[in-house]
C-alpha cells in the first residue's frame, strides 16, 4: 500500500489527544482519510485539509480501504466494531481493521472468528500526545507477517521506523503495550517514593537524582521522563490519570487470566487511584508523584 494509489484510503475514528496527531501524519504522507469521531468538532482541521467525514463507523469502514480505530477502552472498541451502524455494518469480508488502542485481545478475537476473512491487527502505540504529534510514536503489531509488511507505508507514516515492532501473533500488541505501561508506572511510583525519602532525610534532590542517574538504579525514567515534574511541574495532563488506571486494571486482569500473580503491579494500581480520587480524572498521569509531595510536604523541583 502506498499513499498514492487508490487503496490508500485510510478509516480512522477515534480523533482525541493520540488520534488527533496519528491522523494529521496520514494526512500528510499523502492518505486520503475517511474520518470519525463522537465530536465532529475535532475533524475541522483534517477536512480543511480534504478528509472526509463519516457520520457513522460503519460509513467510514464502506468508505475506506482500511479502518483504523484509536479508542479510550475496549467497551469503546466493542461498540464501534459491533454497534448497530458499526465498522462490521459496513467493511468488506476481506477488509483490513487496525486497531491502534491500548486494549486486551477479547475484542479483536471475537471480530476474528465472527468475521474469518477480515485482515486484523492490533498496533497499540507509545510515545504520547507528542509522539502522536510528531509522527515519532513507536508501535507494537500482533498478526500476520503479510499483513504488517503490506500497511508497512501506514505505520511508518505515523511511527518512527526503526521502532515499529512486530512482536508476534494477534494479541502479542496488546500485551506488550500493556507490559510497557505496567513497567513505566512503577517506575514512577517507586521513583517518587525514593525522592521523597531522601529529600525528608535531608539530601538534596538534584545530588540524589544525580547519584540515581550514575548508579546500578539508573532507568530511563530517573534520567528523563521525571524532569517534566522536577524541572518544569508537569505531570502530563497530556495522558489522563483516568486512562492511566484503566490500562493498570486491564494489566492486573492480564496477569490474573494467565495465571501470574501482580502483587506489585496491584499495589501501583491502587497509588494511582488513590490520586485519581485526589485529583480528578483529568489530572496527568504523573501525578501519583504528589501525593508524595504532599506527605512530606515539599514540591518535588530541582
Amino acid at each position: 500500500m502506498t499513499a498514492s494509489n487508490q487503496s490508500g484510503t485510510v478509516g480512522f475514528i477515534g480523533l482525541g489527544s493520540m488520534g488527533a496527531g496519528m491522523t494529521r501524519n496520514l494526512q500528510k504522507a499523502g492518505f486520503t482519510l475517511v474520518v470519525n469521531d463522537i465530536r465532529r468538532e475535532q475533524a475541522a482541521e483534517l477536512i480543511h485539509g480534504g478528509a472526509r467525514w463519516a457520520d457513522t463507523p460503519a460509513e467510514v469502514a464502506a468508505d475506506s480501504d482500511l479502518v483504523i480505530t484509536m479508542l479510550p477502552t475496549p467497551r469503546h472498541v466493542s461498540e464501534v466494531m459491533n454497534g448497530k451502524a458499526g465498522v462490521l455494518a459496513g467493511i468488506v469480508p476481506s477488509g483490513t481493521w487496525i486497531d491502534m488502542s491500548t486494549s486486551v485481545p477479547d475484542v479483536a478475537d471475537e471480530v476474528r472468528k465472527s468475521n474469518p476473512g477480515l485482515h486484523v491487527l492490533d498496533a497499540p502505540v507509545s510515545g504520547m500526545s507528542t509522539g502522536a504529534a510528531n509522527g515519532t510514536l513507536q508501535i507494537f503489531i500482533g498478526g500476520d507477517a503479510d499483513d504488517v509488511t503490506r500497511l508497512a507505508p501506514v505505520f511508518e507514516a505515523m511511527g518512527d521506523r526503526e521502532r515499529i515492532l512486530h512482536v508476534g501473533a494477534h494479541g502479542a500488541g496488546y500485551t506488550v503495550k500493556l507490559m510497557l505501561n505496567q513497567l513505566w508506572f512503577s517506575h514512577l511510583v517507586a521513583t517518587a517514593e525514593v525522592l521523597a525519602i531522601g529529600v525528608k532525610a535531608g539530601v538534596d534532590l538534584g545530588v540524589l537524582r544525580n547519584a540515581l542517574v550514575n548508579s546500578p538504579a539508573r532507568s530511563n525514567f530517573v534520567e528523563h521522563d521525571v524532569l517534566s515534574v522536577l524541572d518544569h511541574g508537569d505531570y502530563d495532563e497530556g495522558f489522563a490519570i483516568a486512562l492511566a488506571c484503566k490500562d493498570l486494571g486491564l494489566s492486573v486482569d492480564l496477569a490474573g487470566s494467565v495465571g501470574v500473580p501482580a502483587e506489585l503491579s496491584a499495589l501501583v494500581e491502587q497509588i494511582f487511584r488513590r490520586a485519581r480520587a485526589a485529583y480528578g480524572d483529568k489530572a496527568g498521569e504523573m501525578t501519583p508523584m504528589k501525593l508524595y509531595e504532599r506527605l512530606i510536604g515539599v514540591d518535588l523541583r530541582l
